[in-house]
């Protein structure tokens, strides 16, 4: 493989067989507006999923509650029967009621229905992972216990429906309390560039073994802007995002990336962050983007 497709390396899931490039797929953005509902152009988000494949991508993010439904079954119709080593990831505990609203659906029924829903739509017996998504306060993560919810998707693990846990918009405390309940191999929380409030998470994680997915590696609705970025994208003869992108590459090696996109040419642009290499000092500039008070951090 290229140095431009090299996907950033691997990372296995601890205690698994499952090794995944570092650079993956988020399919959040193959669903309509507000991720509701159908994409104007199914063939074009089916031919962004190929895409993927065809670029050495083996790690897919999704969930159900993308459409609902809608994005679970552009991904099926794209690529089933799957690539052998594709690993897709999804994500329960949530709901879209018809006001497109994110309601949390975290009772033992809400779960199980969640957990044959994805089954059903993306067409498999087992899911490789499943993330818990907790809520919290927006994007970001609020304290309280998960143990109800996490036992419920334990035993659907042992029916044989999942293969393995992982936990979405969450705390230290609460994997910690996960971590007496079932083995945790991945973590999934907000974070990029400019939104740092788990470095110590991610080290703990490294240490630990466990894999770090960003969500919003770009910014998500609010896309990254900073001068900082656009200076070093210039000077590298690359964009923003690629330089966003490989930041996260380099701050450490169990972080894996599901940047989404609707585009082919956005795809491969992000797949090329991989080719990247930032120095030093020029990480140093980057890190200090999240020290400004976070009005400023975009126009700095």
């Amino acid at each position: 493989m290229s140095e431009q497709t090299n996907l950033g390396g691997t990372f296995t899931l601890p205690n698994t067989s499952i090794t995944m490039k570092r650079i993956g797929y988020g399919a959040m953005q193959l669903a309509g507006p507000n991720v509701w509902g159908a994409p104007r152009d199914v063939d074009a988000a089916v031919a962004v999923l190929r895409e993927a494949i065809s670029l050495g991508i083996n790690h897919i993010d999704t969930s159900d509650f993308y459409g609902p439904h809608i994005t679970n079954q552009i991904i099926r119709q794209a690529l089933h029967p799957y690539p052998e080593d594709l690993v897709i990831v999804t994500k329960v505990g949530a709901r879209r009621p018809e006001d497109g609203s994110w309601v949390p659906a975290m009772s033992r029924q809400d779960l199980t229905e969640a957990i044959h829903d994805n089954l059903r739509n993306l067409g498999l017996d087992t899911i490789d992972v499943v993330n818990l998504r907790l809520m919290g306060d927006g994007h970001g993560p609020s304290e309280g216990s998960l143990a109800e919810p996490l036992t419920t998707l334990a035993e659907l693990k042992e029916q044989g429906l999942i293969r393995h846990l992982g936990l979405s918009n969450v705390t230290p405390t609460q994997l910690t309390e996960a971590q007496t309940i079932a083995e945790i191999v991945c973590v999934q929380n907000q974070y990029n560039v400019a939104h740092r409030e788990d470095d110590a998470f991610i080290d703990d994680l490294a240490q630990q073994g466990i894999a770090y997915v960003p969500f919003f590696p770009l910014g998500g609705f609010t896309p990254l802007q900073s001068s900082v970025l656009e200076s070093t994208a210039k000077s590298l003869d690359a964009t923003p995002m690629q330089v966003a992108l490989t930041w996260l590459l380099q701050r450490s090696p169990n972080i894996l990336l599901i940047p989404g996109t609707s585009s082919v040419e956005h795809l491969r642009q992000n797949v090329f962050a991989a080719a990247l290499q930032l120095e030093q000092q020029t990480v140093a500039d980057l890190n200090a983007i999240a020290a400004k008070p976070l009005v400023d951090r975009f126009s700095q």
